[in-house]
């Protein structure tokens, strides 16, 4: 039998949508049910919304929220969609929870999937599906075909591009 992962939506630049008359963007639904559909995934997936925000917006009561229902998901392998201008400080948060049977990897986008093909959100939701459920239990970031220990990676804000602090 497959094991079910169990992903959580948070927002971020993955979920936000373009308002082309007032070129704002904003929240409405996540894209992630349509993602799965359009990339023919067959994987066991349980998806739950927690939030929709910018992560910027993010403060310890959401963090406690995600943890919560990473501590409390019936499965271990965990999924989590989130904004990458805080994504590290989250995953540190959980890592510190101390969840020793959970494999968490979280992901993001730079480019909202809203923009279609220009979004790097599909490959990184894909890369972290499959580190998802190779990778032994941890708390990891997957973003442009890499995963990250939490605590061996940064944002590099200017290429935008996430990397190794080692």
């Amino acid at each position: 039998m497959k094991e079910k992962i169990q992903v959580f939506v948070t927002g971020g630049t993955f979920d936000k949508e373009y308002n082309y008359i007032t070129g704002e963007l904003y929240f409405k639904d996540t894209h992630l049910r349509d993602m799965f559909e359009l990339g023919r995934c067959t994987l066991d997936i349980d998806l739950k919304t927690l939030m929709m925000i910018d992560s910027l917006e993010m403060k310890s009561a959401e963090r406690k929220l995600i943890y919560k229902n990473c501590k409390s998901s019936d499965s271990d392998n965990i999924v989590i969609t989130h904004g990458t201008d805080t994504l590290v400080k989250t995953a540190k948060y959980l890592a510190r929870k101390k969840l020793t049977q959970k494999t968490i990897v979280m992901t993001g986008a730079m480019i909202p999937i809203a923009f279609g093909n220009s979004s790097d959100g599909f490959f990184n939701l894909g890369a972290a599906l499959a580190f998802a459920q190779a990778l032994p239990p941890g708390v990891y970031i997957a973003m442009n075909g890499r995963y990250y220990n939490w605590d061996d990676v940064t944002k590099n804000r200017k290429t935008g591009y996430f990397e190794s602090l080692s």
